[in-house]
């Protein structure tokens, strides 16, 4: 192939690229294997879809929740499925210096990365559980990663076993799978077993763009104390 068609077609792959939208299809993912391969062929485009685009309000919108509740700015914080660090972004700017991420995709952790705002990051599919420590942080964040095909509801349980007694867990997700009921039933079954309290409930803005909306949700995990 001649140098100028070969320039031509990386031009047209590069343009493809940058017009195929993956937000309409990121609901219909079934498997962490989809869901991986997705979003490591999106890693290129996705602060752009989402966040210039769509206005992504959650990462904003878990941070002023985490900052309403008593983690202070020395807190240690896991962004679980960081992505490309958008939610550590806003973490930074709500005051918060020691914050790590874990996420499935390694194109995204490498976005993730590129922030600045993180102390450490690690590759991790949080459904099959966290190779982290018991009570190893202050507060976690899950933020639009509870979806269909993404975290399924049952691993909040293993984001709360890592954050220490009294602790703070913000989860941020999409009304598509808040309506679905698997979160809700969750939630309440954890209040039940007494592994922790919801403190609050906030539905809002999710994806703007996109005309979607969704909630925040505070937990604190049982054994704090007074």
């Amino acid at each position: 192939m001649e140098p100028d068609a070969e320039a031509d077609n990386e031009a047209d792959n590069k343009t493809t690229l940058e017009a195929a939208k993956f937000l309409p299809t990121s609901y219909d993912l079934e498997t962490s294997e989809q869901t991986l391969a997705h979003y490591e062929a999106w890693a290129a485009t996705y602060d752009a879809e989402i966040g210039d685009e769509n206005r992504y309000a959650q990462p904003e919108r878990c941070a002023a929740a985490l900052r309403a509740t008593a983690t202070g700015p020395d807190a240690r914080i896991l962004d679980v499925g960081c992505g490309s660090g958008l939610s550590g972004v806003a973490l930074a700017d709500a005051g918060w210096t020691a914050i790590d991420g874990c996420d499935l995709s390694p194109a995204m952790l490498a976005l993730a990365a590129e922030t600045g705002v993180y102390t450490e990051l690690l590759e991790a599919d949080l459904n099959a559980g966290l190779d982290l420590p018991d009570a190893a942080y202050d507060a976690a964040t899950a933020v639009g990663v509870f979806s269909f095909g993404h975290i399924q509801p049952a691993a909040l349980r293993d984001v709360l076993r890592v954050v220490r007694p009294g602790g703070a867990v913000v989860v941020g997700l999409n009304d598509h799978y808040w309506d679905e009921g698997a979160m809700p039933a969750e939630l309440d079954a954890i209040e039940a077993e007494g592994l922790a309290t919801v403190t609050d409930r906030q539905h809002g803005e999710h994806l703007p763009g996109a005309g979607i909306e969704g909630w925040v949700v505070t937990l604190t995990k049982a054994g704090g104390g007074a």
